[in-house]
């Protein structure tokens, strides 16, 4: 019980400081912030141990699994040799720990995002069959921003200035409206973590 009623503790005390630092514009609450980020970073970078540990974890223990064995296999390969190659020959440009990466990382990445696109190609199908008034303007101004944005869009009259206001216009006003949301349920939830109520971060 001690051990959950301690961090709960700290996160109060930490919670309420940062918020009323927030709103004194003073040199000393600049500082207690200052101080704040630098114990942030040295939390954070904890992390990356816990972060480590987890994964040696999780697949070391697939390799008893035959379905798995071989991917788990070629990620601690790859992770050994790509720890080793940085600490032997270091991390500068033009290094071996360089070459590994832009020859082989940023491929796979690329890879992934390729796929990706069959996704949502995909999901716009789904989304875009007419089945009622809100279905049919998507479909439209789906297919308006599609024509707008590519080259056939230059040769169509208004296309890209209609394309210019949807983006302008609706699409702002709506990606305003989700920032609100995620603001409000952000500040939701800290205050839940703040005053204890929300204690998933815990085991609890």
């Amino acid at each position: 019980m001690l051990q959950k009623r301690i961090p709960l503790i700290i996160v109060f005390i930490t919670g309420i400081v940062m918020a009323i630092q927030y709103f004194v514009p003073h040199p000393i609450s600049q500082q207690v912030y200052d101080t704040a980020l630098d114990w942030d970073r040295a939390v954070a970078s904890m992390a990356y141990i816990l972060a480590i540990v987890s994964f040696l974890r999780f697949h070391i223990n697939r390799l008893k699994d035959k379905k798995y064995a071989v991917y788990s296999g070629v990620a601690l390969v790859s992770f050994f040799t790509m720890v080793f190659v940085g600490f032997v020959f270091g991390t500068e440009e033009n290094s071996l720990f360089q070459q590994l990466y832009q020859n082989m990382m940023v491929p796979l990445q690329a890879t992934v995002f390729s796929l990706l696109a069959f996704y949502m190609s995909s999901a716009a199908y789904r989304a875009f069959r007419i089945r009622g008034l809100e279905a049919t303007i998507l479909m439209i101004t789906a297919f308006i921003i599609i024509i707008g944005t590519t080259t056939v869009g230059n040769y169509i009259p208004y296309v890209n200035e209609i394309v210019e206001w949807i983006m302008a216009v609706p699409n702002l006003a709506s990606k305003r409206g989700i920032l609100i949301g995620v603001g409000l349920g952000v500040v939701a939830t800290s205050i839940k973590i703040i005053l204890g109520i929300e204690r998933n971060w815990v085991g609890g």
